[in-house]
C-alpha cells in the first residue's frame, strides 16, 4: 500500500471514529468523507507526497482554490472544519507529529443569506395540494408541518407515527448528532395532520405495516428526494418566481418568528442549532428587510 493508501485509509478509521465516538449523524459523515477526498485529491494533484508536506500554504491554496471556482461559504467553513478535525485526530493517534491547522488564520467568509419567502408567498404555496385526494393531503400535512416546525427534511421524513401528539401539539424529532428536541406545532399543521392520519395515510399505506409518517404511493417511507420532487410540483403550479428547495421553508419559518418578535435563543432551540451564531444570520436578514421596508416606504429615505 502506498502513502496515499495509508491515508485513505486513515480517512476510513476517522469516519469510524466520528460515528462511534461522537454520534454524528450520516449525512455529516458522508460529507466529511467527501470533503476529505476532495482534499486529498488536491494534494496529490500538487505533487505533496504526504501529508506531512501539506503545510499551512497548502491548506491556505486549497481554500482560496475553491473560492476562485465560487464554492459557498458553508461549504468551505464545512471543508475547513472537516481538515480540522481531521488533523487534531491525526495527532492524537501519533500519525502527525503538528496539526497545521492549529492556529491557521484563514479571512472571514462573506455569509450568504438563505432565500425566504414572503408571508404572502408561502400562503400561496401552501394552498397548491388539492386536499380532496390522499396524496393531496399528505403533501399538505407535510407543508403545514415542515413551515409550522421549521425542521430539516431529513427529519421530516424520518417521523414515525409515535413521534407525534396532536393532542399536545408536538413533535419529536431527531436532529445532527441524534439529538432529540421537541418541537411545537401550530392549529393549522395540528389540523391537516389529523386529517392526513384519518383519510389520507390509510389509503396511501395499502398493506404496509410502515411505522413511517409520511408515506409515497408505495406505501414506503417518503425520501428526501421524493420530497424535494413535491416542493418543485407545487412551487411551478404556484407560479411562484423563486428558487425554492426544502430547506426554504425552514429559513422562512426562521425569518417570520424574528420579524414577529420571537426571542432568538427559542428559534435556535426550536431549530436545533448547537451555537447561536448558526442562528444569528436569519437577524441579519430580518434586518435587510426592514431596511427596504424602511427604503420603500419612508418619504426621505
Amino acid at each position: 500500500m502506498g502513502v496515499w493508501g495509508k491515508v485513505t485509509e486513515s480517512i476510513d478509521e476517522f469516519i469510524y471514529y466520528l460515528a462511534v465516538e461522537r454520534g454524528l449523524a450520516e449525512n455529516t459523515l458522508v460529507s466529511y468523507r467527501q470533503d476529505l477526498t476532495d482534499y486529498l485529491a488536491f494534494c496529490r494533484e500538487c505533487g505533496l507526497n504526504s501529508l506531512e508536506q501539506a503545510d499551512k500554504n497548502a491548506i491556505l491554496s486549497y481554500l482560496y482554490k475553491m473560492q476562485f471556482e465560487g464554492r459557498s461559504p458553508s461549504t468551505i467553513s464545512r471543508r475547513l472544519a472537516a481538515m480540522r478535525s481531521y488533523y487534531k485526530y491525526l495527532v492524537i493517534e501519533n500519525i502527525l507529529q503538528k496539526d497545521p491547522t492549529a492556529d491557521l488564520e484563514f479571512p472571514k467568509l462573506v455569509q450568504k443569506l438563505p432565500r425566504v419567502l414572503t408571508v404572502e408567498e408561502m400562503d400561496h404555496l401552501l394552498g397548491q395540494p388539492l386536499i380532496s385526494e390522499p396524496a393531496g393531503i399528505r403533501d399538505k400535512a407535510m407543508l403545514e408541518l415542515l413551515y409550522a416546525t421549521g425542521i430539516r427534511v431529513s427529519e421530516l421524513v424520518s417521523l414515525n407515527l409515535e413521534h407525534v401528539n396532536l393532542e399536545n401539539g408536538i413533535i419529536r424529532c431527531f436532529g445532527k448528532g441524534a439529538k432529540e428536541r421537541i418541537v411545537p406545532l401550530g392549529d393549522v399543521a395540528v389540523r391537516y395532520l389529523g386529517e392526513y392520519l384519518a383519510r389520507g395515510r390509510s389509503k396511501l399505506k395499502k398493506t404496509s405495516n410502515t411505522s413511517a409518517l409520511f408515506v409515497n404511493h408505495l406505501g414506503r417511507r417518503l425520501t428526501r428526494q421524493g420530497f424535494w420532487k413535491i416542493i418543485k410540483r407545487y412551487a411551478v403550479k404556484g407560479k411562484i418566481d423563486k428558487e425554492i428547495t426544502p430547506h426554504t421553508f425552514r429559513h422562512s419559518f426562521a425569518t417570520h418568528l424574528l420579524e414577529n418578535g420571537a426571542d432568538l435563543r427559542s428559534v435556535q432551540e426550536m431549530l436545533g442549532h448547537a451555537d447561536i451564531s448558526t442562528t444569528q444570520i436569519y437577524t441579519h436578514l430580518t434586518r435587510q428587510r426592514l431596511k427596504e421596508v424602511y427604503t420603500r416606504s419612508h418619504p426621505r429615505a
